[in-house]
């Protein structure tokens, strides 16, 4: 069977770096990767793609429009069962979820009669943007409903998670680390290892191969539905006792909460960065605004925008050619696409629609 990591982790935790970085030390292994984007174009997808560099052992499949494996998604099943009939050249397939996912809905449609006795769940990471766990940024405030949505979907992407990555964590000293790694557990006390990514880099034998959910599968006639917890008990190596993921209590995580928003904005004039990245950062600021990513139009050269809350990072893609237009997906919870679309359009004196 192909064993299957999930990749998971909130808006902006820096998941697609990281899978960049694993592809990079991917040695001979032969890797198939579903990724997964709360938004109507693929900008993790393109990035990913660049990185793998032409690499024809490496495959890529996008997953637009919503959110991996839920309700509402019918490429899941269909897409698995043709990595399946070319199983002799894939070692390996890590799915990347959506920010706003859980990895609950992969978990269980692996275990599902067209797909179980093809795949076998290896480990759940989950990455954390570890300068935002220490801001707060993930706690509860009950006045706020934004801050109390992301808290929550926060802590059941940690409750869930075999490995947990502190990532973003090159600017922090030891006590950070050692506060940050308390907070997870405090969140997650079943959590079976911390790892760190310094420079967004993390050694691939710490996610991949690490068999986590074998032991148990091998005991088990595949099942027909998710009754039992145990059957998504793992963790036998290294002396652990398997901890149960509570998947009876999935159904309504496939309800989308609809306060959860995604739009993108278009400008078909050249963009100067700086100002733009400014204009972000005030939005940010003054709307529930929570993730922006995308490629923009400049003068000369193609410019990728990674906004995290009020932090904007702009870098230039010289790999690229200029794209025809500027486009940017922006997420948030409540948030208003004419507000923001004025809001940018007067900004950098350019059109946004």
């Amino acid at each position: 069977m192909i064993p299957v990591t999930i990749v998971t982790g909130f808006l902006g935790s820096g998941k697609t770096t990281l899978l960049g970085s694993l592809i990079k030390t991917r040695q001979s292994r032969r890797l198939a990767l579903l990724i997964n984007e709360f938004g109507e174009i693929s900008i993790d997808g393109s990035l990913i793609r660049n990185g793998a560099d032409g690499d024809d052992q490496i495959t890529i499949h996008d997953f637009p429009y919503g959110l991996i494996a839920y309700g509402g998604d019918e490429q899941f099943i269909p897409t698995l069962l043709a990595i399946a009939g070319r199983k002799a050249n894939v070692d390996h397939l890590l799915i990347e979820t959506s920010g706003l996912a859980l990895p609950t809905a992969v978990m269980e449609l692996l275990q599902t009669p067209e797909l179980a006795s093809h795949f076998i769940l290896d480990a759940t990471l989950v990455v954390v943007d570890t300068p935002l766990l220490l801001s707060e940024q993930f706690d509860r405030d009950l006045k706020q409903g934004a801050q109390t949505a992301v808290a929550s979907l926060f802590e059941q992407q940690l409750e869930y998670a075999d490995v947990v990555v502190l990532n973003k964590i090159d600017a922090l000293d030891e006590d950070q680390l050692l506060l940050a790694e308390q907070r997870v557990r405090e969140r997650a006390p079943n959590v079976r290892f911390l790892e760190l990514a310094y420079n967004a880099q993390l050694d691939i034998r710490l996610a991949v191969g690490l068999r986590l959910h074998q032991a148990t599968f091998n005991q088990l006639v595949l099942p027909k539905t998710l009754a039992s917890h145990e059957q998504l008990n793992g963790h036998a190596h290294s002396g652990f006792a398997g901890h149960s993921h509570g998947l009876a209590t999935h159904k309504h995580f496939h309800e989308q909460d609809p306060g959860w928003l995604s739009f993108v904005l278009r400008s078909f004039e050249p963009q100067q960065a700086e100002a733009l990245k400014t204009a972000l950062t005030k939005i940010a600021n003054a709307e529930p605004l929570l993730r922006c990513k995308g490629f923009i139009l400049t003068a000369a050269q193609t410019v990728l925008v990674q906004g995290v809350r009020s932090r904007v990072v702009i870098t230039t893609q010289s790999d690229q050619q200029p794209p025809k237009k500027s486009e940017l997906v922006f997420i948030g919870y409540h948030l208003n696409r004419n507000t923001v679309a004025a809001l940018l359009s007067e900004a950098t004196k350019t059109v946004w629609k």
